[in-house]
């Protein structure tokens, strides 16, 4: 059975959404003070290049190609899995897991710290359900 691209499309548009507002509440307005903080300690001349206009904007145009991805993946996978929230958890775990070791990184160079990390990656697992669920709930094949 062959994917509907332009279902994935609709999806995954609505999953950037999603992600996009849930990273401004939890990486930008609850996380961001605390990431600038501690690469600041590290590298002084990072004060402020986290909020330019070029940085935010690429970070959205980066949540709908996540979230296109997402419901790509959920569609990819559906046929063996069944439709539904659970497909749609497996999904987000492929690609929260990718960007947990893509993003460990920072914690090995000392951009932030171990705590500052785990509370991250928890907001990352957390866009990334509920982006997968709402693009899986708008996918139909």
């Amino acid at each position: 059975m062959a994917i509907n691209t332009s279902k994935v499309v609709v999806g995954g548009l609505a999953a950037g959404v999603v992600a996009s507002v849930i990273g401004f509440v939890g990486f930008g307005m609850v996380l961001g003070p605390r990431f600038e903080a501690e690469a600041v300690a590290v590298a002084p001349a990072l004060q402020g290049r986290g909020m330019t206009g070029g940085a935010i904007a690429t970070n959205v145009i980066a949540q709908f190609v996540v979230g296109i991805l997402l419901v790509w993946l959920y569609a990819a996978i559906r046929p063996r899995f069944g439709p539904g929230m659970k497909t749609a958890t497996y999904a987000a775990l492929v690609v929260w897991v990718c960007g947990f070791v893509f993003h460990l990184d920072w914690l090995v160079v000392g951009l932030m710290t171990s705590g500052t990390y785990a509370m991250a990656a928890t907001v990352a697992l957390i866009q990334v359900l509920a982006s997968a669920g709402v693009g899986g709930m708008l996918y139909t094949e």
